[in-house]
């Protein structure tokens, strides 16, 4: 049956419930585009009014607009029955006066420095995944989120500081736990195999992985959703629609932030085609694809305009035939391991 995206779920053993749809906030920090304050606003706003209830953030997305954003937005709410996230592991600093001993993460493509988030100000994101650096990471999020407290904080893109990782920064995200400081520690991360590595030697309550388990990328069947199963640690799913390739497959459509290879350009199409014979657009079947599987809780949708959060809820409620499954795995799409919707 299909799902409802405003259903509080169990985020594994966290003792938090998340709305089966979560609303992601890297495009509202300007991911790709500059976003006017008044509508990257408007769309949190907008996400509360429909019932969504799980919210995250990061310093990175815009270095630190999306966090100042959504705090405006959510000010108001009552804050019992939000489930907030940010990050740590990069801090905000001037562009002219980086702090010493830190460095800048210059977020380039092909050459281009900041090529993914503009609007941003003459501030850097710089990687400190020092056990000080997580503790006023978290601080600076706060005082740009105008909150007291976020419930779950992730250590952000590891892979790119594994070692420091385990040593400098989880000790820290234990720490704030044991403290109450936040209910729940984890890792946001892009890939699989470092958070293979990282589940083997930590022992998180939630993960957000980003684009390894979609109707694109399966990856996660590998190591990372059994591992997940097995020691009982929740997972969200963030970049279902591959960061717009699955919700427009078109060439200069994006793939993991970057554009995508014509070959993955016509995976896309290929299965929107299928999709389309069975009167299913591929975008809800990319949603309920995701959802079937019993270790993910939830979804973050990250867009920026009011109009893609709207059209959400109808591809969580779409009906799916068993044949479109079938007929998927049947041309080598769908991964024999993975589980799929009930019909319906």
């Amino acid at each position: 049956m299909a799902d409802d995206p405003y259903a509080r779920v169990p985020l594994g053993r966290t003792g938090l419930h998340v709305t089966r749809l979560g609303f992601g906030c890297a495009p509202i920090g300007g991911l790709y585009a500059p976003v006017p304050d008044d509508e990257a606003v408007a769309a949190v706003r907008h996400a509360w009014e429909m019932g969504i209830r799980h919210v995250d953030v990061a310093p990175l997305y815009g270095y630190g607009l999306a966090e100042r954003r959504a705090g405006i937005a959510l000010r108001d709410v009552p804050r019992s029955e939000l489930v907030l996230s940010t990050k740590a592991g990069r801090r905000i600093v001037p562009r002219d006066a980086v702090p010493a001993g830190m460095e800048i993460d210059r977020q380039a493509h092909g050459g281009e420095e900041d090529w993914f988030y503009r609007g941003t100000g003459p501030v850097r994101p710089a990687w400190d995944t020092s056990a000080d650096g997580i503790r006023r990471s978290l601080e600076e999020s706060l005082e740009r989120l105008g909150m007291d407290h976020v419930e779950i904080l992730y250590l952000h893109d590891p892979e790119a500081r594994l070692e420091s990782a385990v040593r400098d920064a989880w000790p820290a995200l234990e720490r704030l736990r044991a403290e109450g400081t936040v209910k729940a520690i984890g890792f946001g991360v892009d890939y699989t195999a470092p958070l293979a590595w990282l589940l083997r030697r930590t022992d998180p309550d939630v993960v957000l992985l980003a684009g390894r388990y979609t109707l694109l990328d399966q990856s996660a069947l590998d190591e990372v959703l059994p591992l997940c199963t097995a020691q009982g640690v929740a997972v969200v799913i963030g970049g279902v629609m591959n960061s717009g390739l699955l919700a427009d497959p078109r060439p200069g459509a994006t793939y993991d932030y970057a554009p995508a290879s014509p070959e993955l350009v016509a995976r896309a199409a290929a299965m929107r085609a299928i999709c389309a014979r069975h009167g299913v657009p591929l975008t809800a079947a990319a949603v309920r694809f995701v959802l079937a599987h019993p270790a993910v809780a939830t979804i973050v949708a990250g867009v920026r305009r009011i109009a893609h959060l709207e059209s959400y809820p109808a591809l969580y409620r779409t009906p799916i035939p068993a044949a479109l499954w079938e007929e998927l795995r049947a041309e080598g799409f769908l991964d024999p391991r993975a589980p799929v919707p009930p019909p319906g």
